[in-house]
């Protein structure tokens, strides 16, 4: 296979610091704005100012085994890096010199120039540079390396139609031992399944599959899970997981109204505070959180203490909070004596959390390097929940398919630490269903 020259936009190397390195026996081009744009990020604290720091260290590492403008081999077997000025007299009519982008396009057009016989691609997450690119004729490609399913829509949904014969639906209702087949339909662990007669379609039943040598579980009849009960079979599915100790890792995934932030916080209520039945309650606090994301134009710095500096981000959770505790006293008095605790994620890296129930809501703007430093930070005894919407991501550098909550999801789905479950039904309103299945 021909050798290729790939040209790096900013946002590759924002995404995905290994970027530089992941391209085979090609060569790379680093245009010297990139540089200066990465530059600009290396301060901020978050996954893109991880990345650009990181990038930065690499090619620190190149620049001191050779000649960067020359080029330095970059492992063995693999391609040359260099990194290359802008020559924007090599710009067609119309392309802004003072533009970023087309500083970075004219490198490319000069690489291209002067190695006819060899291809050269720009690769850029920049939707709108690729289409700048393919307009005067540069090959252009997109850079996904954290993407783990083909869509949204072929996320593990943690349930499964299971048809079995019209018989064994009425010895699991008995109570008799059923055993999952291993069948054409995968079972992974802590997945639910819908048991269908093959007889009589309409004939089901509800249950709960572990592995495929223990018998299916009932799904209980929650009736009172600090003060809710589930209002479709999804939501019991989300209780049963979030009030079983022997997962300490949930996933909920679902629309806006689907009840998945209430039913995480419901039972984390529950097993937090003393339990109506007198029970010894498993967690000692819980702890809520979310991304600082803001939707459309940021309200800038905020004033005040770290409580009241999250409280416009936690300002959701805390509605819940108080539509499960009836009053807003008592929300504040557990929260004074520390029960109820709100955590900046900026904040989490080298805690060791134990016995807490964690609540990470919004989930779906994190990446898969934040999802990694927040679980790395559960100690023993702690149940961790993620919950979020895949289809509302505010995120520049994550989508629906490249996510830390998709990709918790799919990367966890064989091990029986986690339970996973997609709410699909909106409960909120008429109105709020409405506009998320609609607009």
């Amino acid at each position: 296979m021909a050798k290729k020259t790939y040209v790096l936009d900013t946002s590759v190397c924002l995404t995905d610091a290994n970027s530089i390195v992941s391209f085979g026996n090609n060569d790379m081009v680093i245009p010297f704005k990139v540089l200066e744009e990465i530059d600009r990020h290396k301060t901020r604290q978050d996954s893109v100012g991880v990345n650009a720091r990181e990038t930065i260290r690499k090619l620190d590492e190149f620049r001191l085994a050779g000649s960067l403008k020359k080029g330095v081999r970059i492992a063995k077997g693999k391609g040359i890096i260099k990194v290359r000025n802008t020559q924007l007299d090599v710009l067609p009519e119309g392309l802004d010199r003072s533009i970023p982008d087309n500083e970075i396009i004219s490198v490319a057009i000069a690489e291209n120039e002067e190695n006819a016989k060899r291809k050269v691609i720009v690769v850029s997450r920049d939707i709108n540079m690729r289409i700048k690119c393919d307009s005067i004729g540069l090959p252009t490609e997109d850079y996904n390396p954290g993407q783990i399913v083909k869509s949204g829509g072929s996320l593990y949904n943690g349930f499964e139609e299971y048809l079995v014969d019209d018989q064994v639906i009425d010895r699991f209702y008995r109570g008799d031992e059923i055993f999952a087949e291993d069948k054409e339909v995968k079972l992974y662990p802590n997945c639910f399944v819908m048991l269908v007669s093959n007889a009589k379609r309409k004939k089901t039943a509800l249950a709960k599959f572990i592995n495929y040598e223990t018998p299916l579980k009932k799904i209980p009849d929650y009736k009172d899970v600090w003060g809710i009960r589930p209002k479709n079979k999804e939501q019991a599915f989300a209780l049963n997981l979030l009030l079983d100790p022997e997962i300490p890792v949930v996933t909920l995934v679902g629309r806006a109204g689907s009840g998945k932030t209430l039913c995480a916080i419901a039972a984390g209520l529950q097993q937090t505070l003393e339990a109506s039945t007198g029970h010894v309650a498993p967690y000692k606090r819980i702890i809520v959180s979310r991304p600082i994301q803001p939707m459309g134009k940021d309200l800038g710095y905020l004033p005040g203490t770290l409580e009241e500096k999250m409280m416009p981000w936690i300002a959701p959770i805390q509605d819940n909070l108080e539509f499960l505790m009836g009053d807003k006293k008592n929300l504040d008095l557990y929260m004074g004596d520390g029960i109820i605790e709100i955590e900046a994620l900026t904040y989490i890296r080298g805690r060791s959390i134990a016995n807490a129930f964690i609540v990470i809501d919004e989930a779906q703007q994190l990446t898969k390097h934040e999802i990694k430093t927040i679980l790395t930070r559960v100690g023993e005894g702690t149940k961790i929940v993620f919950t979020g919407d895949i289809e509302q991501i505010d995120n520049v550098y994550v989508d629906e398919t490249t996510n830390g909550l998709t990709y918790i999801v799919e990367k966890f789905k064989n091990h029986n630490l986690i339970g996973h479950v997609t709410l699909r039904k909106g409960e909120r309103s008429k109105i709020a269903s409405l506009a998320a299945s609609i607009l």
